[in-house]
């Protein structure tokens, strides 16, 4: 068991197709929601897209304007706990309004997600600006693949 070093966490965090975002609610409970998303340097980035949900006034924007302390994780269980892996991003989140950024972060989004070719998202987009990337692995030699 180890500790996985940055430019692993890194790859790790660029292959991976879903992550789990985590906010905080107003009452300090823990909001946790899959998101697909775009590494970008030292910054993440998120789109609220077109998939079904009961209301486009959504609580992680909500939580974010509150208080925009986040974490998303992602991670690979397998049932040979040899391969098991996470990766865990903290940082300041942000609902970005500014066409410029939003404009190269929802190209980057959609380059890496086929469905956001066929449907371009157009929801509020957030950005979370890393402050700490952790990793752990069961067998660092082990990591076989992402997902």
């Amino acid at each position: 068991m180890v500790l996985l070093d940055q430019s692993v966490c890194r790859s790790l965090l660029q292959a991976s197709p879903v992550a789990r975002l985590a906010t905080v609610a107003g009452d300090g409970s823990p909001h946790v929601v899959p998101c697909c998303y775009l590494l970008d340097e030292d910054r993440l980035y998120s789109v609220v897209d077109g998939k079904p949900k009961s209301t486009s006034n959504l609580r992680r924007l909500d939580n974010i304007r509150a208080n925009p302390r986040t974490s998303l994780v992602v991670d690979r269980y397998a049932d040979d706990w040899t391969e098991l892996w996470w990766v865990r991003v903290d940082g300041v989140a942000s609902v970005i309004e500014a066409e410029g950024e939003r404009c190269e972060a929802i190209d980057g989004l959609v380059a890496k997600y086929r469905q956001y070719r066929e449907q371009k998202p157009t929801g509020p987009l957030l950005r979370v600006d890393i402050t700490k990337v952790t990793g752990w692995a069961y067998d660092p030699v082990r990591i076989p693949t992402v997902g």
